[in-house]
């Protein structure tokens, strides 16, 4: 399994050269589908969503396509999925995909495709891996209200794979309150360990094996 789970994207040449590197083959050699279904839980502008889709599909693909999730057969998902070398999951709600890939029943597909293809997170996308995606730790991380937004008060993990959980934008200015005190507020709360990850970093997962390549600034808590 290759996952490659970026806190905001492939953003710079180093986030995109380890792509590249776990793809084993060009860009323009390779299928990509892209998965928005996160961001349509958010509300507000979605220029951050079109921007993401620009940089991927700017990489330069034999085949891009773009899949939701939802109201799709679930043979039809899984089709689109197996036809893409990387599958890129895009930023939102990290419940709102959660909850659509276990009320689709898409878990087990997802992790058998998986298991020969490129996954690349973006923000929510990189977040559902966890075994801790629960409502537990939606009160340790304090964003329990988006839970709750979506009508719901548990939610479970769809894959469950890892120990940890990642938190993305540690000090972005999109998320200016994502500083070192509220990533130590967060660790001093947490029964697991967290990867807190700048917009400039990802977690790399390649078959045992958990790194982190970044051009920016990273913070693990065990």
């Amino acid at each position: 399994m290759n996952l490659l789970l970026t806190a905001s994207g492939l953003r710079n040449e180093t986030l995109q050269d380890a792509l590249r590197d776990m793809l084993g083959k060009p860009f323009g050699s390779a299928n990509a589908v892209y998965v928005p279904t996160a961001s349509v839980a958010e509300p507000g502008d979605h220029g951050w969503v079109v921007a993401d889709m620009n940089r991927m599909y700017g990489l330069g693909w034999r085949e891009f396509d773009i899949l939701e999730l939802n109201g799709l057969p679930r043979t039809m998902v899984l089709d689109r999925l197996l036809n893409a070398d990387v599958i890129h999951v895009g930023g939102g709600s990290h419940y709102h995909l959660a909850r659509s890939i276990t009320g689709n029943g898409l878990a087990d597909g997802i992790v058998e495709a998986l298991e020969s293809r490129v996954y690349v997170g973006f923000s929510a996308g990189s977040m559902i891996f966890s075994r801790h995606l629960t409502a537990h730790s939606a009160d340790v991380i304090g964003d329990t209200a988006d839970l709750h937004a979506l009508g719901a008060t548990t939610v479970e993990p769809p894959f469950g794979l890892f120990d940890w959980y990642l938190k993305p934008h540690l000090y972005s200015p999109d998320f200016p309150e994502r500083d070192d005190a509220w990533a130590d507020r967060i660790a001093a709360r947490a029964d697991f360990p967290v990867y807190f990850l700048d917009d400039e970093s990802a977690v790399r997962v390649r078959g045992g094996e958990v790194d982190v390549v970044s051009e920016g600034r990273w913070r693990l808590h065990p």
